[in-house]
């Protein structure tokens, strides 16, 4: 056991007065240590519930014959962070997350690990840590949230943020605003469509580091403690087998995460964290692989933003694994696979059926032939851009408009709420990337209120940040080269012609290689506004977008 390196010998007899400090008993220190990493907090939703899970957890790990302890790990909640300077911490919280953990696991030695995360970046954040780590490791998230009910009909936190919009442009009373404030969000978990955070633990899933349902059961239900009583319990099982997260997440494993997130129709912050999780696995991500893997990947679900549908939906059509059983029927999926179950994907998914064809379509019927994101290239974006495809309205996915251009997120909103900003603009948000930012904002605020203005199917907005999942339109971010670097989006001017042709994945500014030279000859780099503190250390250090936004060594 790893963990005799803190509980065996004379040398250690030390160590073993400081767990004896813990309450800790000798039988317990005869076991292997498992550290159950919990993201419990009091101010994110998808996190409030996570003691219950973590308790459920050390049952099943217990039962097993392993010695649970929990350690904490940090959370944002993107939905409160957004619009304002916190969101500028969200993104850069994964690797916090990753590092913190990896020195909490490395300097108590623990035998096994089982994660316990549920919202944005430290789902992604615990998988990076999970592959530098490499002792046998479970996911189980918190789950999803319970949809709300506004005049009958299902709703989320992007029809709270639309509903903004929608009071803005004069066709929203603040009495219906107040009802779907109210209603949106009406239990804890992560929010309930398929934005960042059920996107990663969805994949989490198909990676095979979650057991099944860890991406959609909800949050409220008591079939989550029960999962999460068998996540400790599974952990123990790996421990006795050695199968540890390198042995997971392997090449084929990323390939099949690429191939479900397609399916599923997953946020666009999927292209940042899977090359991140990849990189710590020593596996090469290039995100131009995904417009191949999308080529002959059908797009099977619509799930909030870009449908009527939600994840409570998706649980009980069967869940992830009902998802990969219709992929796996055109052979897309690498099937021997290990997960965390000790079986393959294939035998794990062998017996799931799709319960519900309008939740899942059929591969015969999909909604598109092609999967749900595109990455797109051009003057404008030479190394790439990325598009949540599937929640674009068909109008919008080959469009051409004056550029509309912005050095911030906030300058475009007060342009959008004051009615600058009329059908067939582009708008262009700069500045706005990992170190331009610095940390890459998600820009829901714009996003919302260009749908909640009725401006969704007419106006475009393209960005060198990044996008909630709960963002729908024709909303293009992570434009590489970032401004901040130079990059051809520092060198747009007011009222040029941009071209999007998201079917071709093609992404240019109808200006000469010409003057764009002239204009790049004149650029300087901007002063950066923040100079000090993690975001200062951050934006140093910050890899493009491309590269998943890692830190470089």
């Amino acid at each position: 056991m790893k963990s005799d390196s803190v509980k065996k010998g004379m040398q250690q007899a030390p160590h073993r007065s400081l767990f004896n400090a813990l309450g800790m008993t000798e039988e317990e220190m005869e076991r292997p240590l498992v550290g159950i990493v919990s993201s419990y907090n009091e101010i994110v939703p998808g996190h409030m519930n996570l003691d219950k899970i973590v308790d459920a957890v050390k049952i099943g790990v217990a039962m097993a014959g392993g010695t649970p302890v929990m350690v904490p790990a940090i959370a944002v909640c993107d939905g409160i962070a957004m619009g304002h300077i916190g969101m500028k911490y969200s993104l850069v919280t994964r690797d916090l997350v990753a590092d913190s953990t990896e020195c909490l696991a490395k300097a108590h030695a623990f035998d096994a690990l089982v994660m316990v995360p549920n919202c944005d970046k430290n789902v992604p954040g615990l998988l990076m840590a999970a592959a530098r780590i490499n002792v046998p490791t479970v996911f189980v998230s918190g789950g999803p949230m319970l949809a709300g009910r506004v005049q009958g009909h299902k709703t989320s936190l992007s029809s709270m943020f639309e509903a903004v919009g929608s009071y803005t442009a004069g066709t929203m009373s603040e009495e219906e605003v107040k009802e779907y404030e109210n209603k949106a969000c009406p239990t804890c978990g992560s929010c309930s469509g398929m934005y960042t955070a059920n996107s990663m633990n969805c994949l989490t899933e198909v990676l095979g580091m979650g057991l099944k349902g860890n991406g959609t059961i909800p949050a409220v239900y008591s079939e989550r403690l029960k999962l999460a009583k068998h996540a400790g319990m599974a952990v123990m099982d790996m421990y006795r087998k050695n199968i540890c997260p390198k042995d997971i997440m392997t090449e084929k494993a990323f390939q099949n995460a690429l191939t479900m997130d397609m399916a599923l129709g997953c946020s666009t912050n999927s292209m940042l964290h899977l090359p991140a999780i990849a990189y710590e696995a020593g596996v090469d991500l290039n995100v131009d692989i995904a417009n191949e893997i999308s080529a002959k990947t059908p797009n099977l679900c619509h799930l909030a933003p870009a449908g009527p549908t939600y994840i409570e939906d998706l649980n009980e059509a069967g869940g992830i694994y009902a998802v990969m059983k219709e992929i796996s029927k055109l052979g897309l999926l690498n099937l021997d696979c290990m997960t965390v179950t000790g079986k393959t994907v294939g035998e794990n998914i062998v017996d799931c059926v799709n319960k519900d064809p309008e939740v899942i379509r059929p591969v015969e019927n999909p909604y598109s032939a092609t999967g749900g994101i595109a990455v797109l290239k051009g003057n404008l974006a030479p190394d790439s851009a990325v598009v949540k495809r599937s929640a674009v309205a068909p109008e919008m996915l080959q469009h051409e408009g004056p550029a509309r251009v912005f050095d911030c997120e906030e300058d475009a909103i007060d342009a959008i709420k004051g009615g600058k900003i009329v059908a067939g603009d582009v708008i262009v948000i700069r500045y706005e990337g990992p170190k331009g930012g610095p940390g890459m904002r998600e820009m829901l605020n714009p996003t919302s209120a260009i749908a909640g203005m009725g401006l969704g199917s007419s106006v475009a907005l393209i960005t060198d940040g990044r996008f909630s999942g709960a963002s729908r339109g024709a909303s293009i971010g992570h434009a590489c080269p970032e401004a901040a670097v130079g990059g051809p989006i520092a060198l747009v001017e007011e009222g040029d012609i941009i071209s999007i042709d998201i079917d071709n994945c093609r992404l240019d500014v109808k200006v000469s290689d010409e003057e764009m030279a002239a204009r790049k000859a004149k650029w300087q780099p901007r002063t950066p506004e923040v100079t000090t503190g993690y975001l200062a250390r951050y934006a140093a250090m910050a890899a493009p977008a491309c590269k998943g936004a890692i830190l470089k060594i």
